[in-house]
């Protein structure tokens, strides 16, 4: 039985799908455009939660304020701003992140405690206050459960990203039906160190809090961990996910029978989001993906992946629809893993260009369409090593990107 067959994605479901959840967003004017800036989703019960945070050491003032939160393990709500991340901003800083989380409970009704609060957008500047507390003020008029509730926050979370990023799926766990959903933002400044710049999480499951937090940690680490664009890693990365319970199946812990089945459905949703996010890394062309078989173990399939994912040069030759299997096994031999150097074989889609690390003759205008044409470009690393796998995704590096960074706060 294959993973899909344990659930159902639900197409054009959303973080609201999920008993219990509502959303919404509005424009209060931290970006110049019109474009939604501030957003939240609420759980009209207490919602046990979990969460993961970015490895940067300059951690943004709302990280700690949902560590804060999250202490007691419960969430109602999560308020949520773009166009400024409030990092690097000092005590002011922290003293809004404070203020975001007491103004949003106020309104909302709910405890400060129960409030997570997150931020992306130009590091090293302060948020203007004034606009965030009327813009507080007005999202429950905003709040409902249905599409354009959950629309209105995810495109409240944006910054460069062109596409809002969401997925839903139902699994049945002891005869009940569950939703899990999420929704991310992210484009750039994405490294594998720890999730997405900011993904949210929503479940209707009845489930124990520490299986909760352990499995959002293991389906982080094949998923959003799996990913790079540009190999920077934000000050202001979090994962969130609550469970509102309102689906009503038996408690859900890693020795129940349907526990296999509600991991799939939860990391499935964790990698949708994942590969949307490089898929719509800041000025890309192609999604890559990487899968590396036959490592040591599956660390260093991971750390072989990832080194290839993110290459520069393995990047800019996609861009380029160059088949520079060169650039490929150099990345494989800096990864900083054993590797037999001998026995070595690559394939970009259905085209071996590398077998037991001695060129293979190959077709060099089908490979040429292959890479132009294809949305998403595979490359199989196959090292004859062990039984170790992982895939990795990534994009390509572009003209875009630069022009798109270059200009970032102009």
């Amino acid at each position: 039985m294959s993973n899909i067959d344990l659930y159902t994605v639900v197409e054009g479901g959303s973080i609201t799908t999920p008993k219990g959840f509502t959303s919404g967003g509005l424009h209060c004017g931290l970006k110049k455009t019109e474009r939604n800036d501030l957003g939240v989703i609420v759980c009209e019960v207490p919602a046990t939660a979990a969460a993961v945070y970015t490895t940067n050491i300059f951690q943004a003032a709302p990280l700690k304020v949902t560590r804060e939160s999250l202490v007691n393990g419960t969430l109602r709500a999560i308020i949520v701003n773009s166009g400024n991340a409030n990092a690097c901003t000092g005590e002011q800083g922290e003293q809004d992140a404070y203020e975001m989380r007491a103004e949003a409970a106020r309104y909302l009704g709910v405890a400060e405690s129960d409030v997570a609060v997150a931020s992306t957008g130009v590091i090293g500047e302060l948020l203007k206050m004034d606009r965030v507390r009327s813009g507080i003020a007005g999202l429950p008029e905003k709040l409902n459960g249905g599409a354009s509730g959950a629309d209105d926050f995810c495109q409240a979370i944006l910054t460069t990203d062109l596409i809002k990023k969401e997925c839903c799926v139902k699994v049945l766990v002891g005869g009940e039906e569950v939703t899990i959903a999420g929704a991310a933002k992210g484009s750039g400044m994405i490294h594998p160190n720890m999730a997405t710049m900011l993904g949210f999480m929503t479940t209707d499951a009845v489930i124990a809090a520490e299986d909760l937090h352990s499995l959002l940690r293991a389906a982080t680490n094949v998923t959003f961990n799996m990913i790079t664009v540009d190999g920077d890693t934000s000050t202001n990365d979090m994962l969130v996910t609550m469970a509102s319970g309102l689906a009503g199946n038996e408690t859900l812990t890693r020795f129940h029978p349907d526990w296999a089945a509600f991991a799939a459905a939860f990391t499935h949703v964790c990698q949708s989001l994942a590969k949307a996010i490089a898929r719509d890394g800041e000025g890309a062309t192609h999604l890559i993906e990487v899968q590396v078989n036959g490592a040591v173990d599956d660390d260093a399939a991971a750390a072989i992946a990832k080194t290839v994912v993110g290459s520069s040069l393995v990047k800019s030759a996609i861009f380029g629809a160059d088949a520079n299997w060169g650039r490929i096994i150099a990345a494989v031999g800096r990864a900083g893993v054993p590797v037999s150097p001998d026995r070595v074989d690559i394939s970009l889609g259905d085209i071996e260009v590398l077998l037991q690390s001695r060129p293979v003759a190959f077709d060099e205008e089908k490979a040429l369409v292959y890479l132009q044409k294809s949305e998403t470009v595979l490359i199989t690393v196959d090292l004859h090593d062990g039984s170790g796998t992982a895939t990795a995704w990534g994009c390509d590096l572009t003209y875009d990107y630069v022009r798109i960074n270059a200009a970032y706060r102009t």
